[in-house]
Formats: structure tokens, sequence, C-alpha cells
């Protein structure tokens, strides 16, 4: 079980508020991902579920019970940090065993718990390694199994893969996926990567300033954002936003166009443009076209569509796929 509860709960350190008073469920074998820029209190707000953290106010409650003055060891919840921290004198075996040992386990059951881990983890054949001998991803991999071998009710992740370089992020991405959906047990992952968020939950947490801005789907979101800050920073490159005459047009304060929602022409549509700078990424080219009256536009098109830097091109938005806001920032529907 690892259904998790938080009612209302604020963290404030003297006069600063980091969490502002939120509510949350988050279900039983759920992916869940919190995302927002730095400083928003979503490393704040993980913490206070671990019980890293006292809550200013508010309760949490795990699996029906009220948590929130239960010390972190008693939990039930088991914490992947960004470093490894491992111990380098000892083998890959003892490093995962060690929560067991401590807990005071029996040797078999140490063992059988180790193993398991391990051979889930592909790391079966390290072992007898010590952390020194291993790989960045195969250092992480080992201290994931060391959550695993507590059986939590839940792993809490806190930017785990800050560490690694661009493949292996991309590689562990693949890995926890697919050990959530062996383990099937709740996960709650925190990252300032939306592209890690949009990949990897079943339902995304959008926190800015303490606040939770939306909860929903990938999808939900990158569709149907609630507000400006949502739509800007789900979606990678991010949203182009357009004010003036033309968002008028639609009744609206702030227009949204997502770049790969405009169609791109070298002889005529509905926005003219210059292209300023053009980035070549093999299977697409995002064009950065500063147009006429409406500022600089990002577009997408295919990864050898014909234009460099001066060229004249043509922009026309999907209509169906405008976004509108009010003058408070907030979608209109």
């Amino acid at each position: 079980m690892g259904h998790i509860s938080l009612r209302q709960i604020t963290k404030s350190f003297g006069d600063v508020d980091v969490i502002r008073p939120l509510d949350l469920e988050i279900r039983d074998g759920e992916f869940i991902v919190f995302v927002g820029p730095s400083g928003c209190g979503k490393s704040t707000l993980l913490r206070l579920i671990a019980g890293l953290e006292d809550v200013s106010s508010g309760t949490i409650e795990i699996d029906g019970r009220d948590a929130t003055e239960v010390p972190p060891a008693k939990r039930g919840l088991a914490m992947v940090f960004q470093s490894y921290a491992l111990y380098p004198h000892m083998s890959v075996r003892k490093n995962i065993a060690f929560p067991l040992k401590m807990a005071g386990l029996d040797k078999a059951e140490i063992e059988r718990r180790v193993t398991d881990a391990a051979r889930v983890l592909n790391l079966s054949d390290y072992l007898d390694r010590r952390p020194g001998q291993l790989s960045g991803g195969q250092r992480q991999r080992v201290a994931i199994g060391r959550a695993i071998v507590r059986e939590p009710a839940a792993f809490l992740f806190d930017e785990p893969l800050s560490n690694l370089d661009a493949a292996l992020r991309v590689n562990m991405r693949l890995e926890i996926s697919e050990l959530h959906n062996s383990l099937e047990t709740t996960m709650i992952y925190v990252t300032h990567d939306q592209i890690e968020a949009m990949t990897m939950a079943d339902r995304i947490v959008v926190l800015q300033a303490g606040r939770i801005e939306q909860v929903g789907t990938p999808l939900e979101l990158y569709a149907q954002p609630r507000n400006l800050f949502v739509a800007g920073f789900i979606g990678s490159p991010k949203m182009n936003f357009i004010e003036g005459a033309e968002a008028k047009k639609h009744d609206a304060h702030t227009l949204g166009i997502r770049p790969e929602h405009m169609a791109l022409s070298t002889t005529d549509g509905a926005w003219k443009g210059k292209v300023s700078v053009s980035e070549h990424l093999g299977s697409d080219t995002f064009l950065h076209v500063q147009t006429e009256g409406l500022g600089t536009l990002t577009a997408r098109a295919d990864g050898e569509f014909p234009v460099r830097h001066g060229d004249t091109v043509w922009l026309t938005p999907q209509t169906d796929k405008l976004h509108r806001f009010d003058a408070e920032g907030l979608a209109l529907r």
C-alpha cells in the first residue's frame, strides 16, 4: 500500500512561506512527479512527506494513518537522493544490505532481499565490486537497490539523475519507469526537468512559489494548461505567447501557440517574419522567427526545411490549437 494524503500542508522558515496551504492525494501505485523551477518548494514538499522536515501546519496521512508526527524511519518510505551516498569501502552487496542489517533482519532474509533487488536492477554480476569500480548509472542503481530491499510503501526520488550525463539520464529514466511497472509501488519523483516529468509520470504536480498550479496527466497539462505559468513550463520548446491586437481578435489578453502547431511556408501564410536563428537537430528544425508586430516566435519544422538566417518565412497557426488567456493569466475555455 502507498496511498498518501496531504491536507492543508504548510511549511515556513521564519517569516518565509516555502509551502503555502496545499492539498494533494497520491494514489496507491502511482508514479507522480513534482516539477517546477528552482526554489518552487518541490524538494521541501518531498522532505515533508519523508519526515525529514517538520510541517508548520496540516496533516500527512500514509495509508489512512496520521503520519504527521511519525519519525522518518517509521513511515515505511524509502528515499533516493541526488548524491548516491554509498559507502566506498563496502561492496555493492554490503551497501544494499546495510539498512536491513541496521534493522536487525536475519542473514537469510537479508540475502534473499539483496539477491532479488540485484536481479531487478541488473546488478547481480556486480555484487562483489565496490562503488569506485562502477559507472555513475550503476552507482545510482545501487542506491535504488538499497531503497528496494526495505520493501517500502512508497519510493521518494529527489532529483536522482542530476549528476548523470545526458545519455545516462535517458537510460536511467527508462530503467526507473520499468522498475515502477515491475514493482507497482507508489513513486514520488522530484525534478526541475519537464522532459523527465512528461516521459515518466502518471500525473504531474506543477509547483510555483510553494503553490500547486495544476495537477494532471502529462497530456492534460500539455493540451489544457490552467494558466500561463503551466503553459510556458510544460512543453519544449516552450509555448509562444502573443499579446496586443492579434490576441484581441480571439477575445483574449494573451494568445498561446506551441511551436509544433504552426505550419511553415516560404511563399505565404498568416504571419510574416525573418529567420533569426535555425536550430537543426536532425529529425526536427526549430526556427526562431522575428515577425512583424508579434515579436520573436519559435516554430518547429522537419529536419530538412530549406531555410537559413535572414530568410523570409510565413507562419500559419492551427486555429483549433490556440490557447487563450485572460488578463490574470488564466486559461479561457
